[in-house]
C-alpha cells in the first residue's frame, strides 16, 4: 500500500512541483545572470533546485567529506554516473560553487540548455585541437578563487549501477590548469531511478554523497619542466603518467565506497 502511495503522491503532487521549480530555476538563472555575476546567480538557484528536488520526492540524503575541502580551492570534481538523480545531488548538496563539463549537444535543449550557456558552464567541443584548446582557456578562466569544475568522466549514464570506463578529458585539464581531482562516490542514484526506455516512477531510496581527499597533480619540479625547462617528449610522457595515476587512483577511490553489488567493472554500451 505505502508504494501505491507513493506512486500516486508522485503524479498528482511532486511531478507539479518539480515542473514549476524547474521553470522558475532556469528562468531565474537566465535573467540573473543578464545582469551579471553567473558565479552568484549560476550557482545559487540550481543549489536550492537540487535540495527542493530531493526534498519534494522525500529521498534522504546522505553527505560524508566535506570538510576535506579548502574553501579557498578549486578544485576538479569526478563523480560516477549512476542515474539522473546525479544532476540534483550534485547540484544541491556538493556544498560548493562549480561549473559543469557538460557535451555541447546539451546547449540544444530548450530553456535549459540556455540556462546552462548563461551560467557559464563549460561545454566540450571535441571537434579539432583549437576547439580543444578553447575548452582548456575557458577552464582556466572559470576555475579561480574556489569555483571548481565537475565532471562524469563515464560521459553517460550507468546501466546496471556499476562503474563504466573513464574518459581522460578531465583528468588531463586538471593537469593542465594545476587543480586536485576529488573524487565523489554517487551512490543510491540508480536504486531510486534506474536508466531504462520510457517514463518511470521514482523508488524511495537514501541518496550518498562521498567526497573523498583530494588527489593533487603532480609536483612542483613537475610543473617547471612543463614551463620549458625539459625536452617536449618526456613532458608528453610525464604529463601522460600524470593523469593515468590520477585516473586510475580516483576510480579506485569511487569503486571503493560503493555497495557489494555495484563493485566491478561493466562496459557501458553507450560509452
Amino acid at each position: 500500500m505505502s508504494k501505491i502511495i507513493y506512486r500516486l503522491y508522485q503524479l498528482f503532487i511532486a511531478l507539479p512541483l518539480v515542473l514549476l521549480v524547474t521553470l522558475l530555476t532556469a528562468l531565474t538563472i537566465i535573467i540573473g545572470c543578464a545582469f551579471g555575476r553567473a558565479s552568484v546567480w549560476g550557482y545559487y538557484p540550481p543549489m536550492v533546485w537540487g535540495r527542493l528536488f530531493c526534498w519534494i520526492l522525500l529521498l534522504p540524503v546522505q553527505v560524508e567529506g566535506q570538510e576535506l575541502l579548502d574553501r579557498k580551492q578549486s578544485y576538479v570534481f569526478v563523480a560516477n554516473h549512476q542515474g539522473s538523480f546525479d544532476i540534483f545531488l550534485v547540484y544541491g548538496f556538493l556544498g560548493r560553487n562549480f561549473k559543469w563539463m557538460m557535451k555541447k549537444s546539451l546547449r540544444k535543449l530548450p530553456l535549459i540548455g540556455k540556462a546552462c550557456e548563461s551560467a557559464g558552464h563549460i561545454f566540450v567541443d571535441k571537434s579539432g585541437p583549437k576547439a580543444i584548446h578553447r575548452t582548456i582557456e575557458q577552464g582556466r578562466r572559470v576555475l579561480q578563487n574556489g569555483v571548481s569544475l565537475v565532471v562524469f568522466p563515464e560521459g553517460s549514464r550507468s546501466f546496471t549501477g556499476h562503474v563504466g570506463k573513464f574518459r581522460r578529458g578531465a583528468f588531463q585539464l586538471a593537469d593542465e590548469l594545476r587543480l586536485p581531482v576529488v573524487p565523489v562516490t554517487i551512490d543510491g542514484s540508480f536504486d531510486v531511478l534506474p536508466r531504462q526506455k520510457g517514463i518511470s516512477f521514482v523508488t524511495w531510496h537514501r541518496l550518498r554523497l562521498v567526497i573523498h581527499a583530494p588527489i593533487m597533480p603532480g609536483s612542483e619540479q613537475q610543473t617547471a619542466d612543463k614551463q620549458g625547462s625539459v625536452a617536449e617528449g618526456k613532458d608528453n610522457r610525464q604529463q601522460a603518467e600524470d593523469v593515468q595515476r590520477i585516473l586510475e587512483q580516483s576510480y579506485e577511490t569511487i569503486m571503493r565506497d560503493l555497495p557489494v553489488q555495484y563493485q566491478g567493472f561493466v562496459p557501458n554500451p553507450d560509452q
